[in-house]
């Protein structure tokens, strides 16, 4: 007797579990070579396992900066709110695969024989409709909630990631407008001392006109430039009160130099290994997890639904009696529906649930795609823009040395104007180049950073 009750209660535990009409998901073939391109670093912490507080190390203000925009930021925010709806969506589907159960009371009084009045009073729990999930309906509709939720969840930490890379790009930007601006005002005051003295060489006709027009055009070349890094910096300091949510002082300053900001090399790994690891390429997955779900939610529709109504409770003509003296009883009202026309419904159902998944399929290998082509472009640049920036300190170099020479032989009065002019101009712009070339770097390794998963851990794994 033992063991066929056991063998009842292990089949209907079976029975109940149901059978799930879901497809087996697989990943799909990432559409990427097996490599990156360009030589990288093989050694160091992973990106990914990198927290942004040490990638950021060097500056304690660019990291306060991150963290006020993390408490702060209304994008992230909205993606902290996506997340809590999309829990509460899955906790409702979750509920759906139990009964709901209440509590009912009620009274009636209708006329009796005689005429008198006979009260009638019930109590009891009431079961309402269940759904018996034996064909899995249910649970692959439970299934695409919690894919959603998690789904959401990598949208934050994707979110928070390109925060944070943007904070410390505007921070960037504003270290280089402060240099420019630096470099622009020194400058511009050379240049204006140097039409001063070239007007009154002008005026003891010592120059030619040719000489003051040139030398008052580097000068308003310089003012120009001058309002222009002016606007620059106000729209940058905009950005970044944008980012960390809050009012930026117009005399906020950055305090280090674009030669002085020190950010690590991190190592690139197997793509493989490195895309899945982006909060963006798991979110894709998880939505396409979510519509292998539905599909199996929509094969379940073809088949019968078993649903169960139940109530347990006692009545009573007397109120004082009614759990005393009542009467107890149990109702059970079970209902098979099984679907004969539909005029098409199911089959559109599946037929759109399968389209649903070849979308997130697509989707996702284009997530896969664009992510290692971030992290191409990331590389491309380490690669080629430390030596774009020794090739043009090099070339700052010889500029500065050619303006010393320019101004020897112009004092000894080998060399005119000219040639003085046109060395101030070639080493201005060859310091804007450098400053702007610096800047360049920074900000590719910040951006291949978070291409390679980084900037969404608050701190180191363990």
């Amino acid at each position: 007797m033992s063991a066929i009750f056991k063998l009842s209660t292990a089949a209907a535990a079976v029975l109940l579990a149901g059978c799930s009409m879901m497809p087996k998901y697989e990943r799909p073939q990432a559409p990427v070579p097996g490599a990156f391109p360009y030589a990288a670093a093989t050694q160091g912490v992973p990106a990914a396992d990198l927290g942004w507080q040490q990638f950021f190390a060097a500056d304690a203000r660019l990291r306060g900066l991150i963290a006020t925009a993390l408490r702060n930021n209304r994008d992230l925010r909205l993606a902290i709110l996506n997340i809590e709806q999309a829990r509460a969506q899955y906790d409702i589907r979750r509920a759906d695969q139990l009964p709901t159960v209440g509590a009912a009371v009620g009274g009636s009084r209708a006329p009796g024989p005689g005429g008198s009045a006979v009260s009638s009073y019930t109590a009891g729990l009431a079961f309402s409709s269940w759904e018996i999930d034996f064909f899995g309906r249910i649970a692959s509709l439970s299934e695409a909630a919690l894919a959603q939720y998690l789904a959401t969840e990598e949208g934050r930490k994707a979110a928070q990631a390109s925060l944070v890379a943007s904070v410390a790009t505007v921070w960037l930007n504003l270290a280089a407008d402060e240099e420019l601006l630096a470099l622009t005002e020194q400058t511009l005051a050379t240049r204006e001392e140097s039409q001063r003295l070239v007007r009154l060489r002008f005026d003891n006709g010592a120059s030619s006109e040719i000489d003051l027009r040139l030398a008052q055009s580097l000068s308003e070349t310089a003012r120009v430039t001058l309002a222009q890094v002016q606007r620059q910096r106000a729209l940058d300091l905009n950005t970044l009160g944008l980012l960390i949510g809050e009012p930026v002082a117009t005399d906020h300053r950055v305090g280090v130099t674009t030669a002085s900001v020190q950010l690590p090399d991190l190592p690139a790994g197997v793509p493989s290994e490195v895309l899945a690891r982006r909060p963006d390429v798991r979110q894709a997955e998880q939505q396409l997890v979510a519509a292998n779900a539905n599909i199996g939610a929509a094969r379940a529709a073809f088949f019968p639904r078993i649903s169960l109504t139940a109530g347990i409770g006692t009545a009573s003509t007397e109120l004082s009696g009614l759990f005393s003296g009542g009467a107890w009883g149990l109702t059970l009202a079970p209902q098979l529906l099984v679907p004969i026309f539909d005029a098409g419904r199911n089959r559109a159902g599946l037929a759109s649930a399968q389209v649903g998944r070849a979308i997130a399929v697509a989707q996702y290998e284009r997530s896969i795609q664009s992510a290692f082509r971030e992290v191409a472009d990331g590389l491309a640049g380490r690669a080629t823009l430390s030596d774009q920036v020794r090739a043009q300190a090099t070339v700052v170099e010889a500029e500065s040395v050619r303006l010393r020479l320019s101004q020897l032989r112009y004092d000894a009065g080998i060399s005119s104007q000219l040639d003085l002019l046109d060395a101030q101009r070639s080493l201005f712009g060859a310091q804007q180049a450098l400053v702007q070339t610096r800047l360049l770097r920074l900000q590719n390794q910040v951006q291949l950073y978070r291409a390679l998963g980084g900037g969404w851990t608050e701190a180191a794994a363990p």
